[in-house]
């Protein structure tokens, strides 16, 4: 019989997209095994159709906290070994009630009792990539002989491809849209989920999406989710131009497709940002209050721009001076090295 393995996936996108390459080094080890994760239904389409996992298992919902909890955890009976990604008690409490009997994770917000294979987080001290986070644990609890955090010639394959299905819903998007189909596509992701420290300020935005349509000849796409549609409105508000906004009107599979098929990103420290960098879509990543060493994007085709302030990278999620951070990006230098990705591609 097949060993039955189990990934408990991360909670949100750039998370799920940083956790590729410990996925893909879990299949490397163990080929012949059932490779399965458990996904939250908002980052599941990540790992469908990438040819790593035989198996994308969605928890469940609406039956209140325990019920999910023991609902889920009956569905996860029958795995060998569970490898928990997330820093939570729930994600291994799950994993204990469904009687999983290797457990591995890190030593983290109380679950100690919970795993059988334990870790300590190092990337702080080592100053390394949140992609390595995942990678280590593999290292810690024994399962891969390879130091990942230490070994310069490992590469961490993130690599992403958009689904035949996520191609075809991206570009009927745009068909219906009336975009020219031989303009080059500058997709513009200007929220964040964890906080307006996170964000360049919406006016800017809209000054450099007036630029990009009116001197770089562009189609300009707004994305974003639906909590993200007033930033979206904002920006529309202080343009003279007229972009295609997308904001909470795509779902991940066709989001994945419309990254794949734009000439050039331009964005905040967020998902999106990630699952360019994984599709290999050239990006301007704008930083303000995060850290790109620890969460950039991980991409040669990538330029960051964050203005190393005083005070940064102060991980707030609201600045509580003056967002100078952001503030000292000014629209010229983002537009210059925009005009300079499109005209190098």
């Amino acid at each position: 019989m097949k060993e039955r393995l189990l990934i408990v996936g991360t909670n949100w996108i750039g998370d799920s997209v940083m956790s590729l390459a410990a996925v893909r080094e879990l299949r490397r080890l163990f080929p012949e095994s059932h490779l399965a994760i458990l996904a939250r239904p908002w980052v599941a389409g990540i790992f469908e159709s990438q040819g790593i996992l035989d198996e994308v298992l969605v928890p469940a919902e609406n039956s209140g906290f325990a019920g999910d909890l023991l609902n889920t955890a009956g569905r996860l009976k029958g795995f060998h070994r569970a490898f928990l990604f997330p820093n939570s008690f729930r994600a291994a409490l799950t994993a204990f009630l469904a009687r999983v009997p290797a457990r591995f994770g890190y030593r983290t917000d109380g679950r100690g009792l919970l795993l059988t294979h334990k870790a300590r987080p190092r990337i702080l001290r080592l100053k390394r990539h949140q992609i390595y986070y995942y990678l280590d644990l593999l290292y810690q609890t024994g399962i891969s002989s390879r130091d990942y955090l230490k070994d310069s010639g490992f590469q961490p394959d993130i690599g992403l491809k958009a689904t035949e299905e996520g191609l075809r819903s991206a570009r009927r998007v745009l068909e219906d849209a009336g975009l020219p189909p031989g303009r080059p596509l500058v997709v513009l992701n200007p929220g964040a989920h964890y906080g307006p420290a996170k964000r360049w300020p919406s006016e800017r935005y809209a000054r450099l999406a007036d630029r990009l349509i009116s001197e770089a000849n562009v189609s300009v796409v707004i994305i974003g989710s639906r909590s993200e549609e007033p930033v979206a409105r904002s920006i529309s508000k202080f343009m003279t131009g007229c972009p295609l906004v997308l904001t909470g009107k795509t779902n991940l599979i066709t989001l994945i497709g419309l990254l794949s098929l734009s000439r050039l990103l331009v964005t905040n420290d967020s998902g999106p940002m990630h699952l360019a960098a994984a599709l290999d879509t050239p990006q301007i990543s704008l930083f303000g209050s995060t850290d790109e060493t620890a969460t950039g994007p991980f991409s040669r085709r990538a330029e960051v721009i964050h203005k190393h302030v005083e005070c940064s990278p102060c991980l707030l999620r609201e600045c509580p001076i003056d967002l100078r951070c952001f503030t000292r990006i000014e629209v010229d230098e983002v537009y210059e090295s925009a005009r300079a990705a499109l005209n190098d591609v």
